[in-house]
């Protein structure tokens, strides 16, 4: 398989003759080999990649023989190792060859598998809407995602304006409470010293004369 692909590079190299061939996707497509041969080589090339050999026919009524048992479904062979694409799509696109099997190698004229310029259009109008359905969601996203920091940013506010005014009031009515608690003790306090004053005119009254005669008497001094 490497030589082939060898003589591939060095066949296509030589040849510049292409023909177009339009389609539309899924659509099945059938391609001519101008080389009188009776057994071949069908080969598509799409650029970067190498060549790769899609399959090899024989003389009818033996099947060809396929490089890649996945590929079955999409390539057949009729008459005159005439190619045919089943439900084209765009990794079907590329220049197809075909090659005789024996030496010296000879290479068919390419054919260039693609799509109608009207479906490139609509390709390229559907990827440019896609395009701008997916910035208009990009910036729908953004500003869902600012709009949400804004309002939890303006609940934080809030909540803590809540808690002081709340607390405010608590203090305030703390206060309140305790200044009440202090008028009342020092009302009490006041009561509790008028009601300790003693009334000393009814202590006169029960003093009997001759206890402050004597009294008078014993602090008199004696004359000398």
């Amino acid at each position: 398989m490497k030589i082939i692909q060898l003589q591939l590079y060095v066949l296509i190299c030589c040849r510049a003759a292409v023909s177009d061939q339009l389609t539309d996707p899924g659509s099945d497509v059938t391609i001519n080999c101008d080389l009188e041969e009776n057994e071949v080589y069908w080969i598509l090339l799409r650029t970067p990649d190498p060549p790769t050999v899609i399959l090899r026919t024989f003389p009818t009524p033996q099947s060809p023989f396929y490089t890649n048992k996945t590929l079955r479904n999409k390539y057949s062979v009729q008459f005159k190792h005439r190619l045919v694409i089943n439900n084209v799509t765009a990794n079907e696109l590329g220049v197809y060859y075909c090659m005789n099997t024996d030496s010296p190698p000879k290479l068919s004229n390419s054919t260039r598998l693609h799509f109608t310029e009207s479906t490139q259009l609509s390709k390229c109008h559907n990827h440019t809407a896609v395009e701008f359905i997916d910035q208009n969601q990009k910036q729908w996203q953004i500003i869902i995602i600012i709009s949400g920091l804004i309002i939890g940013l303006l609940l934080i506010v809030l909540i803590g304006l809540v808690k002081v005014f709340v607390v405010g009031n608590r203090r305030s009515a703390e206060r309140s409470h305790i200044n009440t608690d202090l008028q009342q003790n020092q009302v009490t306090e006041e009561q509790d010293l008028q009601y300790a004053t003693m009334d000393f005119s009814k202590l006169r009254r029960n003093i009997r004369p001759s206890q402050i005669n004597s009294t008078y008497a014993a602090l008199n001094l004696p004359k000398s």
